[in-house]
């Protein structure tokens, strides 16, 4: 152990290369001194008095930690292992269970299971409370230590208990360690020409991933009649990227703005001209674990009215965090501005919510039997304009197919329904069209005036 006195190292804090003019306190400069003291006061009897011995660098780590751990439940001091799971974060890559976390009143609360992680398999769910990692309590536990506990090699085992909402026991899951590769785009088409995307989390190439899938989808198929844009579950990420996402579907504004304290904190995040959808219905899907880079997306098109907002209030991060690096294997994030939306709304403990309130349930279609059509009946005529015959079957399986959608996902199967309806809204009247060519146009230098008006005045 150092041998030198705390009383020495608080005169250092004291010194006035450490305030430096970018950083000084709101109090002019001048740190307070009673403070000072109560803070080598408190670190002298840690250093000598504590049941085991710990070195200097060890308790001012410590000292930083508790620091930036007070300021919110998102700035952080990253060490090593943490700065390096960041890294991989961003990359989409690490070894773990795939649980999106953060912490809720001493607790580590899960914001998001990761799609197809050990996780999201065994059933554990947003909103769960992790009360135990292992055979360590997790109350009070610092939520870098509580991600390290989870994370770990492939094929390791580790046993997790959550409390629910709504359950009165604990549940306990047992489960498997694997690599988990966060998949950012997933894509599917649904019943041929509306295309799906789902965002598992915002990646350093989400932005670009959409769009080059969007692009592909409506070169394949340019008679798309809409978009869906799922974002449920959705933590976040980076912040470039969700403004590359919005701009996908904007032609030009403003997508998100930042204030902060510092200059360099407030700036204005825009989309460039052209909408590569060339502006289909679009419906965007959020929940009450739609995060941070998940709520600038859904507030900035719901702002500029480019899409409509379905399922259920989002989280409500609407603070900025900046990784800041303190050395090569050390870093500080740190929560340094609050983003608004292009309206000038604060998501910020509040959410977006969403245009459409439709709660996430287990919904069963009535089944019915094979009912009888006038194509089942023999010797009946054929559509004389030459359209498919629909038939009890066929009835039949799309109901099925509707059913099974409905079942799976019925926040889903809603959107879908809406963008239906929003395909036949803007659609253009044929017949009114063929009404108008029937019509005779007015000579064009022939000018139509009104009657002179009736006296009926008495």
């Amino acid at each position: 152990m150092s041998s030198y006195p705390a009383a020495l190292f608080a005169l250092a804090l004291c010194s006035g290369t450490v305030v430096a003019d970018e950083a000084k306190p709101a109090n002019g400069g001048l740190l307070p001194l009673e403070e000072l003291r109560t803070f080598t006061r408190v670190y002298d009897h840690v250093r000598s008095g504590y049941v085991d011995e710990i070195d200097d660098a060890q308790l001012l780590e410590y000292a930083i930690k508790g620091m930036i751990a007070e300021l919110d439940p998102h700035s952080a001091y990253l060490d090593k292992d943490a700065f390096a799971d960041l890294q991989a974060n961003t990359s989409g890559e690490f070894g773990g269970i795939g649980l999106e976390v953060s912490i809720d009143e001493g607790f580590v609360k899960v914001v998001t299971p990761i799609d197809d992680s050990p996780s999201a398999k065994a059933g554990i769910l947003a909103g769960d409370v992790v009360i135990r990692i292992d055979d360590k309590p997790v109350k009070g536990m610092d939520l870098n230590k509580a991600v390290n506990l989870m994370r770990g090699p492939k094929n390791s085992n580790i046993h997790i208990t959550v409390m629910r909402e709504g359950v009165d026991q604990p549940i306990e899951f047992n489960l498997v360690r694997d690599i988990i590769k966060v998949q950012s785009v997933r894509t599917r088409v649904l019943e041929e020409d509306y295309f799906y995307i789902r965002l598992a989390q915002f990646q350093l190439d989400t932005g670009k991933d959409v769009a080059k899938k969007l692009r592909a989808q409506l070169k394949k198929n340019p008679a798309t009649k809409g978009i869906i844009l799922d974002l449920r579950n959705n933590p976040g990420g980076v912040l470039q990227s969700s403004v590359e996402v919005a701009d996908a579907f904007l032609d030009g504004g403003q997508v998100v703005y930042t204030q902060g304290r510092q200059e360099n904190s407030n700036i204005s995040y825009n989309a460039e001209a052209g909408d590569i959808t060339n502006n289909l219905p679009l419906v965007v899907l959020i929940n009450d674990g739609s995060a941070s880079a998940s709520e600038i997306v859904a507030g900035a098109l719901q702002d500029h009215k480019r899409a409509v907002i379905m399922g259920t209030r989002s989280f409500g991060k609407g603070s900025v965090q900046s990784v800041i690096p303190i050395s090569n294997d050390r870093a500080i994030k740190l929560t340094t501005a609050l983003y608004y939306t292009p309206n000038g709304r604060s998501i910020q403990a509040q959410g977006i919510e969403p245009d459409v309130n439709v709660e996430r349930v287990q919904i069963a279609a009535i089944q019915q039997g094979l009912m009888t059509t006038e194509a089942d009946l023999a010797r009946h005529l054929g559509n004389t304009k030459g359209g498919k015959e629909s038939t009890s079957k066929d009835r039949a399986d799309r109901r099925i197919s509707s059913a099974e959608l409905l079942k799976e996902d019925n926040q889903l199967h809603e959107a879908l329904n809406l963008l239906k309806g929003l395909h036949i809204f803007i659609q253009s009247s044929p017949l009114a069209a063929s009404t108008a060519e029937m019509s005779p146009d007015i000579a064009p230098d022939i000018v139509i005036q009104p009657e002179e008006p009736t006296d009926i005045s008495e």
